[in-house]
């Protein structure tokens, strides 16, 4: 996304890529849209998308190629209209984040970065051991 345009409809879902990229650790591949779990641990996500309401929008938070939550506007008239949602995810390490498409619908953007897809580790997942004595320990 970014600058002046829309992008769709297609006759598939399609994985979003982003132009404009603001703060990346290495993780998130410009190129495919796609965000790279480096850690296991617990991250946020979160998505907006931006649309005229001649058309339909849709778009999914994926993981690994499962769908987590969504949002949806519907053609109804002729003005811009914005919906976003969010998730906290369990990850493992090289498990994949993004945004998809929904076929026949269409995304707008433009230099005010109306659609964005963001996300960043809320703390590393640590490893549960037990001692001889049964308590447990951080590793």
């Amino acid at each position: 996304m970014g600058n002046v345009k829309n992008i769709g409809p297609f006759n598939i879902g399609i994985t979003l890529t982003y132009q404009n990229v603001f703060f990346n650790t290495g993780a998130f591949n410009q190129g495919t849209g796609i965000f790279t779990a480096p850690v296991k641990g617990v991250y946020y996500f979160s998505f907006t998308g931006h649309n005229q309401s001649t058309k339909n929008m849709g778009l999914s938070l994926m993981k690994n190629g499962e769908r987590i939550v969504s949002v949806s506007n519907y053609a109804d008239g002729d003005r811009f209209e914005t919906a976003t949602n969010g998730m906290t995810l369990q990850l493992e390490v090289g498990d994949q984040v993004y945004i998809r498409l929904y076929r026949g619908t269409w995304i707008h953007d433009n230099a005010s970065n109306l659609s964005t897809f963001n996300g960043h580790l809320l703390f590393p997942s640590v490893s549960v051991k037990e001692d001889c004595h049964g308590s447990p320990l951080t590793c």
